[in-house]
């Protein structure tokens, strides 16, 4: 069943909308016109994974609490539970893989932002004491902070919580909507872009992603090691992991992001950009 994630820096407030939202979706779903669904809310959250604020600090603590995350949510998204991602998904690469795997479940989605300017989230950090994430650690998330963007798939449906003013309130019969009724909000006219035709979409993965693999392996011929590595057709960098990647082992990646694709299209301006999210993710 559904998957929510919740975002926002951290000392958001992200922790207290998850708790509201799961008592408003225990509380519906006892009403009679639901009694057919079988359904459990799950808040999923870096307490009950037993990952500390510390594991921020150090990048293979964070990988580690990541891969913890992504195992919890394929356990749990299935048709009976409702699981809400109540970590800090502070990264649209990270978004995206969790919006994969509901996907690859075929369940819905959604995103909500607990937005709060970050002097005030700070001022929430320190007031909690040890309680809270020590400053240097509150700082370098807040500055790799990526805010959702509704015109990506990955980051919609996206709801918005203006955190300071006390009036905004969960908007949930707009999210129960879109990911139990299954009423998702239309796309902007805009952004809408029509899917390309199937067979020109599967040359155009292959294409983006190879594109991307051979600029890490001439980056990698020159023997200066480096932090990260450009690609075509992305404002995102391939964030090196300190050693040389493989041929067999991008080919893997890229394999695994292609079968995670090629059911439902991306659009072709975003392939190579999302390729990156998920090397970075899994690299």
């Amino acid at each position: 069943m559904p998957l929510i994630m919740m975002t926002g820096f951290p000392s958001s407030g992200k922790s207290t909308r998850a708790a509201e939202l799961k008592q408003l979706f225990e509380e519906r779903l006892l009403r009679p016109e639901n009694q057919h669904r079988r359904h459990t809310v799950h808040i999923i959250s870096d307490t009950s994974l037993g990952v500390p604020h510390t594991a921020y600090a150090r990048a293979s603590e964070e990988k580690n609490a990541r891969s913890a995350l992504l195992s919890a949510v394929e356990r749990l998204v299935t048709r009976e539970h409702i699981v809400i991602a109540d970590t800090p998904n502070y990264i649209k690469g990270l978004r995206y893989q969790l919006y994969c795997t509901a996907r690859e479940m075929s369940t819905t989605h959604c995103v909500v932002y607990c937005a709060l300017p970050v002097d005030a989230a700070r001022q929430i950090n320190q007031s909690r004491g040890s309680d809270g994430y020590a400053d240097n650690v509150f700082d370098e998330l807040a500055m790799r902070y990526e805010e959702p963007n509704s015109a990506t798939r990955w980051d919609s449906p996206l709801f918005t919580i203006i955190q300071n003013d006390p009036n905004d309130t969960l908007p949930f019969d707009s999210i129960w909507d879109a990911i139990v009724e299954r009423r998702a909000p239309p796309p902007n006219f805009a952004t809408a872009v029509k899917p390309a035709e199937e067979t020109n979409y599967q040359f155009e993965l292959d294409r983006a992603t190879q594109d991307v693999i051979t600029a890490i392996l001439d980056s990698q011929k020159s023997g200066v090691p480096t932090s990260y590595v450009v690609v075509p057709n992305s404002s995102e960098k391939v964030n090196m992991p300190g050693r040389n990647l493989t041929l067999s082992e991008l080919r893997r990646l890229r394999m695994q992001f292609s079968k995670l694709n090629r059911q439902a299209p991306l659009q072709v301006g975003q392939i190579a950009e999302s390729f990156v999210n998920y090397l970075n993710i899994n690299l």
